[in-house]
């Protein structure tokens, strides 16, 4: 399956909006989140939940605690304070693009925060963002329809596509815009 290129440049610009959905991360103490199962029903739920609402969204699931999981198909991570704050890791598949933001976090200097964010903790956020294989890092500049920080992508969000692009060799920002 082609990677959608147009969809991510359009994301790099402009940011992506995400959707808390009702549907719940499935818990650790019934089926482990670091396996990788086919069972995955209740991701489905929850993206065509967001898709609903808006099509444009990406789903983002919460545990049955009430704290930021992951989204469906991605990790979650977001900027408070000038800290990148981590959902906690027992709570979803800790992805590589997940541990490379970290990382590269890290060497730029960010202070990181492992925990159990709510939704009120999302919606004090300066900048948030979403990590996966396909897209390395999107900047999501909505949830639930209302800003986060400015609306728009942000400068942390920035930097660390640029140090990502830097680690990879390329242009990660540009090689979407280029083959859009």
């Amino acid at each position: 399956m082609p990677l959608a290129f147009a969809t991510h440049a359009r994301y790099y610009r402009n940011g992506a909006p995400v959707i808390v959905t009702a549907t719940r991360r499935t818990p650790p103490e019934s089926v482990s989140p670091r396996a990788k199962v086919s069972n995955k029903m209740n991701h489905f739920q929850a993206e065509f939940e967001a898709k609903a609402a808006d099509p444009d969204a990406f789903a983002l699931m919460l545990d049955t605690d009430g704290n930021i999981a992951e989204s469906s198909g991605s990790d979650f991570l977001f900027i408070s304070n000038g800290v990148l704050r981590i959902p906690q890791r027992r709570t979803h598949l800790t992805g590589v693009s997940l541990l490379t933001a970290v990382e590269l976090a890290e060497k730029l200097g960010l202070e990181t925060d492992e925990g159990a964010f709510t939704q009120f903790d999302l919606y004090q956020a300066e900048e948030a963002m979403l990590t996966a294989s396909t897209y390395c890092l999107l900047p999501v500049v909505k949830v639930n329809g209302l800003a986060v920080g400015d609306g728009t992508p942000g400068p942390i969000v920035g930097r660390l596509l640029q140090a990502w692009s830097e680690l990879v060799g390329v242009d990660i920002v540009d090689q979407a815009f280029k083959r859009a």
